[in-house]
């Protein structure tokens, strides 16, 4: 029987032919971070599917809603909405043990050649991965991903509209034990869950709002922690489900309460695997490329903040004395600063804190890359580490404010634009454009409260 939650495909046959597995989830990562896919018996992965699956190319093109947008060049009506080929990725293959007898892979979306689209997500990281290798380095980063827990099912959410759900807990329990033991059963599942998946936890705690949890997986090489990241999240709203609860990754589900992030921690590291930011004969500790990867990240963050916080809702979540940050600008532990500078010796690193649990992380840790390959191949300088309270401070950039103005400020991104390719970010943009469009339609809840009667 295999262990470690990891399975190779002999192991797979072998848990097949035992009965302990009859079910493979063969999925990707769709532009918003959610894993699409089919669900496939065992058997029928082991004679063909492990090799590759078809699926409609409109899945690279939808909106939230499953929406076929029109206008992209990669997928249309005009174009005939045909296929493209998923090839699993044997890696990432491993139980899912809150689901009985099922497995889960991930895959790349390739065309029918056998090239990678390179406007799937997975694909868009490690086109930075490559540039990153033939400098003879690699990346190692974490997602720590928040989220708000309900004491209601989805329908149940769904047919209130999302009004007056009650939270899995009623008061600020930040780093609290009592309150976070009333949703032990939840956590305790989760932690058990995704260690016994191959995704090994290092914590879960209470955050600041109601009824907010945090879950900590240990770092990774990127592609493995972008892998682990969708998969966490996933399984967060499986087991939820399952224990007739709910969850929300949204960036600010209520005006009034905390917002959910995704802080992202990135290190670089040598091919044969020594630490790269670390310097002990610098004053500060930190080499040379730390500085210059940290300078490209904060010169490039405006441009790149569509990836970060990819959604209208994002953006509520940037307010002032809240945790998230408003202000572009690096500190040595400042958690007013949208870049922090963190550890020392082997852990040293760069703390992201800009963006929300919303984000996709393929694209969130490809644009972070692409703004430290920006920094290391430009010989940039960070300013120095700031200090006091930044949300106070007009003088230093701010992050944009508003999906609309993420959107024009990556339109004017050369860097990106070189990094990740034309297509490539005209694909995202226009996806950018969509929503934001979505939204401009619509009549919203504040605003038939305030004009309704009165306007």
């Amino acid at each position: 029987m295999a262990t470690g939650g990891r399975l190779t495909l002999e192991e797979l046959a072998v848990e097949a032919r035992e009965g302990r597995i009859d079910t493979v989830v063969c999925a990707f990562t769709d532009m918003q971070g959610r894993l699409v896919g089919k669900r496939v018996t065992a058997r029928h992965f082991l004679e063909v599917a492990h090799a590759e699956w078809h699926a409609c190319d409109y899945l690279l093109t939808v909106d939230m809603e499953m929406e076929p947008v029109p206008g992209f060049k990669a997928a249309s009506w005009e174009r005939g909405y045909g296929d493209f080929v998923v090839k699993p990725d044997l890696a990432t293959l491993r139980r899912t043990p809150w689901l009985p007898g099922t497995a889960l892979v991930l895959g790349d979306v390739v065309d029918h050649h056998g090239h990678e689209l390179a406007h799937s997500p997975r694909a868009v990281l490690k086109r930075q991965l490559e540039r990153l290798r033939a400098r003879g380095l690699i990346a190692k980063m974490a997602s720590e991903l928040e989220f708000y827990v309900f004491d209601e099912d989805y329908r149940t959410a769904r047919d209130r509209r999302y009004q007056d759900l009650r939270t899995a807990g009623w008061y600020i329990e930040d780093y609290h034990v009592l309150e976070t033991t009333k949703r032990e059963p939840l956590m305790r599942a989760l932690r058990n869950g995704l260690e016994a998946a191959g995704i090994p936890i290092q914590e879960s705690k209470g955050e600041w709002g109601p009824g907010q949890e945090e879950l900590n997986v240990l770092y990774a090489e990127a592609l493995e922690m972008a892998d682990r990241h969708v998969v966490l999240k996933n399984a967060v709203k499986e087991v939820a489900f399952l224990q007739g609860r709910s969850v929300t990754f949204m960036a600010k589900w209520r005006p009034d309460l905390a917002g959910s992030s995704c802080h992202i921690h990135l290190s670089l590291w040598t091919l044969d695997d020594r630490p790269a930011f670390a310097d002990e004969s610098a004053p500060d500790g930190v080499s040379v490329l730390f500085r210059r990867a940290l300078a490209g990240m904060l010169a490039t963050a405006a441009e790149a903040t569509l990836f970060l916080a990819p959604n209208v809702n994002s953006y509520k979540r940037f307010q002032a004395a809240s945790f998230a940050p408003t202000r572009i600008v690096w500190s040595r532990d400042n958690r007013t600063a949208g870049f922090r500078a963190l550890g020392h010796g082997p852990a040293t690193r760069i703390e992201c804190r800009i963006p929300g649990a919303d984000v996709n992380p393929y694209l969130a840790y490809a644009a972070l890359l692409a703004g430290a390959l920006h920094g290391i191949e430009n010989g940039l300088e960070p300013p120095p580490a700031y200090v006091g309270d930044a949300y106070k401070d007009p003088s230093v950039p701010s992050v944009p404010r508003s999906l609309g103005e993420a959107i024009a400020r990556l339109e004017r991104s050369e860097v990106l634009r070189e990094a990740f390719g034309e297509d490539v970010i005209e694909h995202y943009l226009h996806a950018a454009r969509w929503e934001l469009g979505c939204f401009e339609r619509a009549v919203t809840d504040w605003e038939l409260v305030r004009y309704f009667e009165r306007g």
